[in-house]
């Protein structure tokens, strides 16, 4: 349920705003345990959302580093990487 939950800071380019927004809605969809609110709570839900990815924006945006900023394409082929060697066959 956690996938799109990841690092968004130090990144070459800066992290867009639909990866902080899909981030945001995968944590407030683990703390409330919905994947799709009911009416009821659907307003709740989607300020939830909103407000997370506020404060996540306000985050990435005041921390500060002397690392130099990661590559995307790296990150994402060491990603598959130890993805494809975790879900290879063993015989």
């Amino acid at each position: 349920m956690c996938r799109n939950i990841k690092t968004l800071f130090n990144f070459e380019p800066p992290a867009t705003e639909e990866e902080i927004r899909a981030s945001s809605l995968q944590f407030v969809r683990k703390l409330s345990g919905f994947t799709s609110p009911s009416k009821a709570n659907d307003a709740a839900f989607h300020k939830a959302v909103e407000d997370v990815a506020a404060a996540a924006r306000n985050l990435i945006e005041s921390l500060v580093t002397t690392a130099d900023p990661r590559d995307r394409e790296i990150e994402a082929a060491r990603a598959k990487a130890k993805s494809a060697a975790r879900f290879t066959l063993r015989i």
